[in-house]
């Protein structure tokens, strides 16, 4: 069955062509889900409330742009409210387990809020780096292609990000310090 039918399956509520699409995108977000949360259970639980969002605002899909686009937008929007819940997940995506020289007292003083704040400080080519692979959950070369890059661009774009991010994430919490 063709994605267009499909679709307009689903703007008519026909349970067979959403499990299609259930089935046909399923593996692609869970995949994005896995980079944020590292829990296969909880992945799946902001996929399936990411579904639910896509059945609710199929509507809205014009067949305009790619639908896969589309969809990982609303999915993003369930990592998002879930990085809002547990804002752990959100400093995992700037602090790695690896980064053990940012004490714990360091981010559990900075609030989610403020750092999604601060992706907007970053140098603009960095920052669309670290949303697309972040964020976004597309790979490198998935990247690279988009933006007419070479993959190693793409990851150093990443790891200049992540390093502008810690900084800032530093810099907010000296001035914390010194204001109270």
């Amino acid at each position: 069955m063709e994605l267009n039918t499909i679709i307009e399956g689903c703007k008519n509520n026909d349970r067979k062509c959403q499990e299609k699409l259930y089935k046909e995108y399923f593996a692609t977000m869970m995949s994005m889900c896995m980079r944020y949360v590292q829990d296969k259970y909880k992945a799946a639980e902001i996929v399936n409330d990411g579904f639910l969002k896509v059945f609710k605002k199929i509507d809205q899909y014009e067949f305009r742009g790619s639908f896969e686009g589309w969809m990982r937008r609303i999915v993003f929007h369930s990592i998002s409210d879930t990085i809002r819940k547990d804002a752990n997940y959100l400093k995992f995506m700037v602090f790695e387990e690896h980064d053990k020289k940012y004490k714990n007292r360091i981010l559990d003083n900075l609030y989610e809020e403020d750092l999604i704040k601060m992706i907007d400080d970053i140098p603009p080519a960095s920052g669309d780096i670290f949303i697309l692979y972040a964020i976004q959950g597309y790979a490198h070369k998935e990247i690279a292609e988009m933006k007419n890059i070479s993959i190693g661009t793409s990851k150093w774009h990443l790891s200049e990000a992540r390093k502008k991010l810690q900084n800032l994430v530093l810099e907010n919490y000296k001035n914390s310090l010194n204001a109270g």
